[in-house]
């Protein structure tokens, strides 16, 4: 993989294809390497797509702190502004999402095209008196936080389970799920731990609301991890150039499990 300096760490990614640029920031606990059921489907339709590990997961740079909002988004940067990326499409999945709001509403959307929230986490999980449409209890963060320290392997275990279920049944194969845990691996605890304080209780709000970009919203109806109503109903409510598609019967994991009508509908977003 090739690598980029920024932001005082390594990041490794991967750079396919081309023509107009397409940026994948994947999810928790995962890496880009879980983009590969879109990877080629954007190559094949005459994209250059660009995935990189983030800060603590794959093969990047692992410190033992960074792991907020603010920092990622300037990883972010670093990214499109090293590889010189103009027009761009960010595409975040799950806490990737994240990196996406808070990029435009940082660094601005000079390079950027559009932007696709999928299954993501913004506007604000964190259930408050001013967020009563919150999804997650401080008491849910701190049961996270105590699973990933007290036993690992089986927390990211169930957790994987869940992430491609619905209603309790799992939606992908046995391999699929067992190719997630393996991307799971490399990540150091403390980004595991550091990334769930982030996105259960970053605010996003202010960056959804500033977003002026063209936005597809698309989130699996059926998503127990990061449910539709608390999070890409509200984002897409709030984006005023917003396409919504939702995806029935689709867990969180939908990029695997609902793979060609993900696909399908990212290509078509881009297109436009």
């Amino acid at each position: 993989m090739p690598e980029i300096e920024t932001n005082g760490v390594t990041l490794h990614y991967t750079d396919e294809g081309q023509g107009r640029p397409v940026v994948l920031i994947h999810g928790w606990p995962l890496n880009g390497r879980s983009w590969s059921g879109q990877t080629s489907a954007l190559v094949d339709a005459g994209y250059r797509v660009i995935a990189y590990d983030r800060r603590g997961f794959g093969e990047s740079d692992k410190p033992a702190d960074g792991y907020d909002y603010d920092t990622f988004s300037d990883d972010l940067a670093g990214i499109i502004d090293g590889l010189e990326l103009d027009d761009v499409t960010l595409v975040g999945f799950s806490m990737g999402g994240g990196e996406v709001v808070r990029y435009l509403h940082a660094h601005g959307a000079t390079r950027v095209r559009s932007a696709v929230l999928a299954a993501a986490v913004p506007p604000f999980l964190l259930k408050s008196d001013d967020n009563p449409e919150g999804g997650l209890t401080q008491d849910d963060v701190q049961e996270f936080l105590d699973g990933l320290n007290e036993d690992r392997e089986s927390f990211l275990d169930d957790f994987t389970t869940e992430f491609f279920s619905v209603d309790g049944e799992l939606a992908v194969s046995a391999d699929e799920r067992a190719e997630a845990l393996a991307l799971q691996r490399p990540a150091r605890d403390e980004a595991l731990t550091g990334c769930v304080r982030a996105f259960a209780t970053t605010d996003f709000r202010a960056d959804v609301a500033a977003i002026s970009v063209p936005t597809l919203v698309i989130h699996g109806d059926s998503d127990a991890t990061v449910p539709f109503e608390v999070s890409g109903k509200r984002s897409a409510e709030a984006i005023a150039s917003s396409r919504l598609v939702v995806v029935e019967s689709a867990p969180h994991g939908l990029n695997v499990s609902h793979r060609e009508e993900f696909n399908n509908a990212l290509l078509q977003f881009i297109a436009d």
